[in-house]
């Protein structure tokens, strides 16, 4: 009798768990990138850039669903956060000597996928998403020739 008391506990607990869990991890999710924007300034040097590319890949996939959902004004400022904290990341990760190469890494992964948002959305709204890859392809670049300078002497 014992025995399937505890075990009816435990599934019970289980499925309490499994059924909270997606609610949880959304209002987790959307606390988080304000919270994480306010973190910035408080996180050492060091921390910086993979926080800025968190917030920026996190933009980054707000921006895909407001264009999806024809909110084209929230799409922009959200591209405009994924530019700027891309840019933050680029400069914190050459300040401080750390995530150079995962920066590099995360701003070549967010300018794919803003190719592929590029052809999926209207001939309008390509320009200010055409700026944003020129943009990261920019900081891209400046992460390369940070990570290998060209010598003086050959």
């Amino acid at each position: 009798m014992k025995r399937s008391r505890t075990l009816w506990v435990v599934v019970a607990g289980l499925m309490v768990g499994a059924l909270a869990a997606p609610w949880v991890a959304q209002a987790h999710q959307e606390a988080t990138i304000a919270e994480l924007k306010s973190r910035l300034s408080n996180v050492e040097m060091r921390d910086r850039p993979a926080l800025c590319i968190e917030i920026c890949d996190r933009q980054l996939e707000a921006a895909d669903k407001f264009y999806n959902d024809g909110a084209t004004a929230a799409a922009q400022a959200a591209l405009q956060d994924v530019i700027s904290f891309a840019g933050l990341a680029r400069e914190y990760a050459i300040q401080s000597h750390k995530h150079e190469k995962e920066s590099e890494i995360a701003l070549r992964k967010a300018a794919r996928k803003l190719v592929d948002l590029k052809h999926a959305i209207s001939r309008e709204d390509q320009a200010a998403v055409q700026n944003a890859i020129d943009r990261l392809q920019h900081f891209r670049d400046d992460l390369l020739s940070a990570m290998f300078p060209r010598s003086a002497a050959k």
